[in-house]
């Protein structure tokens, strides 16, 4: 039963209906559209996912939303070797609050607006990426917060394609809104949750995926459960790298990713094999100043993403403080150079190279 959508058989988005408005988790606030921008006052026709259906799906649980951090601006890294993307900003951008309580996931947002027509094979790795730096919206049926007050389980959107069901998360609250006022079912909450749990949630169920922004025209990708498994089973369960990465930079977000690595947080680098048969590579980038930094990933896919041919090598604390301490040359580590990205320098890692004695 398609309690979000009712659509025609058409599948036209040519829905309206005046419904009592939901409330917002935690923030309180409508999801009915109250912006003051351009966009928020003019009329919003949304693409629908071809042959999609909207239905529900229970889901318990809730979870804050995570700071995202300015932009400032600094000397980006300089690969040794050209590469397909090139590096990112250092920090990632400020979430705008769209639904007031509720700050938008800027960078997964930033991933899902490089899509034009049909998504590359990059451009998804880079949304898949992204989605792993904090957290999303999901939408609810009905008061979310009286659901959770009697203990029952929440009806999440899903979509339905053929025989497969895809659960739907939204970037920001604008994305969210747009998908109520392609529908216009306004007896809906939203709520913003951590991402893992998001994951394991999809995972466990009778899911085939994520549809990511599935109003948002172009903007919207579908990641199937297959990567969806690979990109938790190779993910830090805490996303220690990740979360500091993205959160407003302090001077301690250095000192966290440090830490992060010496208990071991997962890492990878970027080995490459030459066309000439020569001796294998790992890839290194410098800066401005001519200073060296081993690249090293949080996650496979912040390799993969930047579409090099490089291919990511688990790395652990042990070797990389070996590394370290037999080229006194490497100035340190830059993490992420995709972005956002940090540099950490060898006294940032002085408890880890200590490993190596």
């Amino acid at each position: 039963m398609a309690l979000f959508s009712r659509r025609k058989k058409t599948d036209s988005d040519d829905v309206s209906a005046d419904r009592p408005e939901g409330v917002i988790e935690p923030g309180e606030q409508p999801v009915a559209p109250s912006r003051t921008d351009d966009a928020a006052s003019s009329e919003t026709t949304a693409t629908p996912v071809p042959n999609v259906t909207i239905s529900t799906s229970s889901f318990r649980g809730v979870g804050a939303p995570i700071d995202s951090a300015p932009v400032e601006d600094s000397t980006p890294p300089v690969a040794a070797r050209p590469s397909a993307r090139p590096p990112g900003p250092m920090e990632a951008p400020e979430g705008f609050e769209s639904i007031p309580g509720l700050r938008d996931n800027a960078l997964l947002a930033g991933a899902l607006a490089e899509i034009s027509g049909q998504p590359e094979p990059a451009q998804l790795l880079n949304v898949a990426r992204q989605l792993l730096q904090g957290h999303v919206f999901l939408r609810v049926k009905g008061d979310a917060r009286a659901l959770l007050a009697e203990g029952k389980d929440l009806p999440l959107a899903i979509a339905t394609r053929g025989d497969e069901q895809l659960v739907l998360a939204y970037s920001s609250g604008h994305a969210l809104t747009k998908s109520v006022e392609a529908d216009g079912d306004r007896d809906t909450s939203a709520m913003g949750q951590p991402v893992m749990a998001l994951l394991k949630h999809v995972l466990a169920g009778p899911y085939a995926g994520v549809v990511l922004d599935h109003a948002s025209d172009d903007a919207r990708a579908v990641l199937p459960s297959a990567l969806l498994e690979r990109m938790v089973s190779e993910a830090d369960p805490d996303l220690r790298i990740k979360t500091a990465l993205s959160e407003k930079r302090t001077e301690s977000t250095a000192s966290t990713v440090a830490e992060a690595i010496l208990a071991g947080a997962p890492l990878w680098i970027a080995v490459a094999q030459p066309e000439d048969g020569g001796p294998v590579g790992v890839a290194e980038s410098r800066s401005a100043t001519g200073e060296r930094f081993l690249e090293v990933f949080s996650h496979p896919l912040e390799l993969l993403a930047l579409g090099r041919g490089d291919q990511p090598v688990p790395l652990q604390n042990e070797q990389l403080a070996k590394a370290l301490a037999g080229d006194a040359g490497l100035t340190g580590l830059l993490v992420d150079p995709a972005g956002p990205w940090i540099r950490l320098t060898r006294e940032h890692l002085t408890d880890l190279i200590a490993l190596a004695d």
